[in-house]
């Protein structure tokens, strides 16, 4: 079914909108309005958006931006991947039994009906650019269509074994042109990965099969169907090479990485692989430079969606003109991404700012960024000792293992050096005792300290299925919340899209909870106060805990109650 035909002349909307002027349509006067829209494009008077927002209007579609979107892996069935980038369409989703289907061409009044031809349903069509159904098919088959077709070839009924090749691209454009499908499948794994937003790959190995699953903000998710076992070794030993390991060895654990290009972008993958009971786990790190750098760009301390009150005192304290700022929580817990954003605050070129880092992922200009290399024998207390004699103003140390590296980085912030730094510990009374352990002199220590941020990261709610809901009474209770509030809030989950591959969740955000030194909380710790009596006195004081920011955040409509009793313990 061919969509209603075009009311107003192209120009006229374009006028309306002031997307151009009359001056700028001087010379097009005899262009037809299909050419028209093509020649504004190519001289740069309007942008690809304006030019789909017009014709939009014009023919009377309804503009969909396709930001993030991904196609169902049930409509590629119906509309072969090759087709959709032959006439330029995407298959949108089925109303029924209509099939919506996404064009940027409403001239081409036959398209309608040839995807009717193809598909055997009446179709609907939307508009969008050109760049995004283009970008949007990428992700697409690079998620669904070309991980469906290779494990398929993988799955338990299988019975054909390949032999391994040495070819490391990796790109949507030659993935069905790879001859071996072990190659085929680790090439698509990576791609895959990379358009789900994937921090890890993790393929284990289990008695009746090989699971490869995706970590994708912060939790595990399947990435393909059970694999046969018999296709471990060949798989296993395809990254091996890749990551330059030794492929004979299979009883102790290697680290290795690799590199490649995908889609113009410099990707890092570091390799690590366990022995185990069935064959050897394999987890893949992704580090997506390019992202990373682009990221960077922005990064402060508004970007990380802080309390206002937090963020007012933290900003203060990363100012001071010495001292230690000290964050703690897990791994993965945006610890290293927070002291960027700190430090990204303060360069403002006046001031020598050194790191030291194990590894380092973000690149800052202005700053002088050293790699730990153990092997080399520069450690994090050696660097930081070569560190001091480098006339630094503002030091960052990635992260405190040992007393030694403990001991000079609290000596720094005495003597007259700013010190940024990460430990783990469980929340920011915990530090105290961890550095105690350490050998650390606590009446130092404290003297030292400027401020302790424990920090984690909560999943947020897809904003693209975003809806509300009523949690149970009885779970409130179990979560901490007076059951009051049930009706009297608005309660937000996600109900799962192909933006977020149907897990209602899309990002995350960290919730902190931030300690002031104050004189009280000071002579508290150097008096040995347990840990009962500084909460109490700090919360006196106006510190946000964990469970408080991470509350905010579910009462604000970012995340959900489920995704904070993951992360935060019931106070």
């Amino acid at each position: 079914m061919s969509h209603l035909f075009k009311v107003n002349h192209l120009r006229e909307i374009l006028l309306r909108r002031a997307f151009v002027t009359a001056e700028q349509l001087n010379g097009h006067e005899s262009s037809r309005d299909g050419q028209l829209g093509a020649m504004l494009l190519q001289e740069g008077i309007i942008s690809d958006a304006q030019l789909a927002a017009a014709l939009a209007e014009q023919f009377n579609l309804p503009y969909v931006p396709l930001d993030g979107f991904v196609v169902a892996r049930e409509l590629f069935r119906e509309l072969p991947v090759a087709e959709c980038y032959r006439n330029l369409f995407l298959p949108y989703r089925i109303n029924g039994d209509v099939l919506e289907v996404v064009i940027s061409d409403p001239y081409d009044l036959s398209l309608t009906d040839r995807i009717e031809a193809m598909c055997g349903r009446r179709v609907k069509t939307l508009l969008s650019t050109r760049a995004a159904i283009d970008a949007s098919l990428k992700r697409s088959q690079g998620e669904v269509s070309a991980l469906d077709d290779i494990s398929d070839d993988f799955r338990l009924v299988v019975e054909k074994n390949t032999e391994e090749g040495a070819d490391e691209s990796v790109s949507l454009e030659n993935l069905d042109g790879e001859s071996s499908p072990v190659i085929r499948l680790v090439n698509t794994l990576l791609v895959a990965a990379l358009s789900k937003r994937a921090s890890d790959i993790h393929i284990g190995t289990h008695e009746h099969g090989v699971r490869v699953k995706y970590r994708i903000d912060g939790v595990l998710y399947p990435a393909t169907e059970m694999l046969d076992r018999r296709y471990h070794s060949a798989l296993v030993s395809r990254l091996k090479v890749m990551a330059e390991l030794d492929i004979a060895e299979r009883r102790i654990p290697q680290d290795g990485r690799f590199k490649l290009r995908s889609g113009g972008r410099d990707i890092d993958f570091r390799v690590s692989i366990m022995p185990g009971v069935f064959g050897e786990d394999v987890v893949i790190r992704i580090l997506d430079k390019s992202a990373i750098t682009t990221g960077m760009r922005e990064l402060n301390l508004d970007s990380l969606s802080m309390d206002t009150s937090v963020k007012m005192r933290f900003r203060r304290k990363i100012r001071e003109p010495y001292g230690m700022v000290l964050i703690t929580g897990p791994t993965g817990s945006g610890k290293t991404t927070t002291l960027y954003a700190a430090l990204a605050e303060i360069n403002s070129g006046e001031e020598k700012i050194v790191t030291i880092e194990d590894p380092v992922e973000y690149q800052l200009n202005g700053i002088l960024q050293i790699p730990v290399n153990e092997k080399k024998g520069l450690t994090f207390a050696r660097g930081l000792r070569s560190i001091l004699r480098h006339d630094p103003d503002k030091i960052m140390v990635g992260e405190i293992r040992d007393s030694e590296t403990a001991m000079i980085a609290v000596q720094s912030a005495l003597t007259g050096h700013l010190v940024f730094t990460t430990v783990h510990a469980n929340n920011a009374f915990d530090v105290i005792g961890r550095f105690a352990h350490m050998g650390v002199d606590i009446y130092g220590f404290v003297s030292a300290l400027n401020c302790v941020v424990s920090q984690r990261l909560v999943r947020l709610i897809c904003e693209h299925c975003r809806r509300e809901t009523k949690p149970e009474a009885s779970y409130l209770e179990i979560s901490g919340i007076d059951p009051g509030l049930h009706s009297t809030r608005t309660w937000y989950e996600g109900a799962g899209c192909n933006h977020c591959s149907g897990t209602g969740y899309r990002g995350r955000a960290a919730i902190m909870e931030y300690l002031d030194m104050s004189p009280d909380i000071r002579q508290m710790i150097a008096d040995r106060r347990p840990a009962k009596e500084l909460q109490a006195a700090a919360l006196k004081e106006g510190m946000l805990t964990l469970r408080q920011s991470a509350l905010s955040k579910v009462f604000s409509g970012e995340t959900t109650l489920k995704e904070i009793n993951r992360v935060t313990f019931v106070d």
